[in-house]
């Protein structure tokens, strides 16, 4: 297999998964932000939390405690366990495998990650969240969430291939999971051999190898890795062993700042958000409000220098 189609490279770059803490008894795989990556289309940021199989003696220990976000959606999507949502609204969902659980924050939202059935998690948590940028005119808007069940998502299977839509548009397929801008986002299992196309409706487009590996123009690529393609090439990806994949891109939304759990087209937004929180304007769910996340510090500036926000492009 060629390298290269129409002298373009395949790949724009090869984004290798780093550790960071997301509990005190969670370590994710980070993916996106990357510094030389800051976005595939709309999507700023992943995770990919597990699997987890060896349970602390306190599940609680698991429990992501409410915390802020503004101007992005949430996107949570479980391979196994359960997770218990509550967010500013009050609105209480139990997560589970195979579910969609879009929340947009808008103008601003809490939320809480709760494992509260350890029942659940005997056969192993793990989960994939990413954060979606909102086009500048949804910025403001009202918080909202919405749950979206396994059969209300478009599935296509073929010889050794399975794959479900979980929001956006690809290879014809349209879901039903309510969007802000033109995206696309897949859960695809392919079977040893077997091969498979990237989506041509969308200018940006990438996957992240959460189990097995993939080879693309001759080279092999293993878990743990997120291959962004270059615009323009449309490359065959062939599993080396089962495997599963993750793939999201659509539009670019433009310059985005992001500090913590913030992101803006405006630099000042953030400030603002920052002091909302620490004054309590951004509500707690009214069914979790007993503990939070405060504000963190800055340490790698001096006091009194407040930090700015990073820009994403």
């Amino acid at each position: 297999m060629q390298r290269q189609l129409n002298n373009l490279p395949m790949l724009d770059l090869v984004i290798e998964a780093r550790s960071a803490a997301l509990s005190a008894a969670i370590t994710v795989k980070r993916i996106l932000p990357f510094r030389l990556r800051r976005m595939v289309g709309p999507f700023i940021f992943m995770d990919h939390a597990g699997p987890i199989s060896d349970l602390p003696v306190t599940p609680s220990a698991l429990d992501v405690l409410p915390h802020p976000h503004i101007g992005l959606s949430t996107v949570s999507y479980l391979f196994g366990g359960r997770v218990t949502h509550r967010d500013s609204l009050g609105v209480e969902q139990v997560i589970r495998p195979g579910e969609v659980n879009w929340m947009t924050a808008g103008r601003g939202i809490a939320h809480s990650e709760r494992f509260e059935d350890p029942a659940a998690l005997s056969g192993g948590l793990e989960m994939i969240q990413t954060w979606v940028a909102l086009p500048e005119k949804d910025e403001e808007a009202a918080p909202s969430f919405n749950n979206y069940k396994p059969e209300q998502l478009p599935v296509f299977t073929d010889k050794g291939v399975w794959m479900r839509l979980i929001a956006g548009d690809a290879y014809g397929l349209k879901s039903s999971v309510q969007t802000n801008s033109p995206l696309f986002y897949l859960h695809v299992n392919l079977g040893a051999g077997a091969v498979f196309g990237l989506p041509k409706e969308h200018s940006e487009r990438g996957l992240y190898i959460v189990k097995g590996s993939v080879e693309v123009a001759g080279i092999t690529y293993e878990a743990g890795k997120m291959l962004v393609f270059t615009k323009g090439v449309d490359p065959l990806l062939i599993a080396k062993e089962p495997a599963t994949l993750m793939m999201l891109g659509g539009e670019p939304l433009g310059e985005r700042f992001i500090w913590w759990n913030f992101v803006s087209s405006r630099r000042e937004r953030i400030e603002q958000a920052k002091e909302d929180w620490k004054q309590g304007r951004i509500i707690l769910p009214p069914n979790d409000n007993h503990e939070f996340v405060p504000l963190p510090d800055d340490k790698s500036r001096p006091a009194g220098n407040p930090p700015k926000p990073e820009p994403l492009s």
